[in-house]
């Protein structure tokens, strides 16, 4: 759980004070990209938890495979799938197309082109997203194994 709160930290600073100063797409990147490990960080807690709990037979080590059991063992979370599709989400911006928009202004937009549909990561939707992952990650803490 330490390291999930230290990426946790690192993306809160990226989030409320780089973006705020810099305003470029890649820092929205370098956000995304801290968020996606805290993501897989959360991932390993709430494997263990669901193999301490029988509802996994074994702990997967590749990315897609540890999304694919997540969502078996917590199909009763809507907070957790959610979370599931921003992650598959974010894996996927790499080798996605970006477009970078009013760079070094207020309204700074990433647009990624994703499985041909425009996603606008822009300050609403990074908002959206932080909370999302907050919730997760409070979600995870309470899961946490004794």
């Amino acid at each position: 759980m330490h390291e999930v709160e230290r990426e946790k930290k690192m993306a809160e600073h990226l989030y409320y004070v780089s973006l705020k100063y810099t305003k470029t797409g890649d820092v929205i990147l370098n956000l995304i990209s801290r968020w996606e490990r805290m993501i897989d960080k959360c991932m390993d807690i709430l494997l263990k938890k669901a193999k301490k709990n029988k509802k996994i037979s074994d702990i997967p080590t590749a990315p897609k495979a540890k999304e694919l059991a997540i969502r078996q063992a917590y199909v009763k979370e809507p907070l957790v799938i959610q979370i599931m599709e921003l992650y598959s989400l974010f894996r996927r911006i790499p080798q996605s197309e970006k477009l970078r928009e009013h760079e070094f202004r207020k309204n700074v937009t990433l647009k990624i082109i994703d499985c041909g549909r425009e996603v606008d990561a822009n300050m609403e939707k990074l908002k959206e997203w932080n909370d999302l992952l907050l919730k997760f990650v409070d979600f995870v803490k309470k899961q946490k194994i004794k």
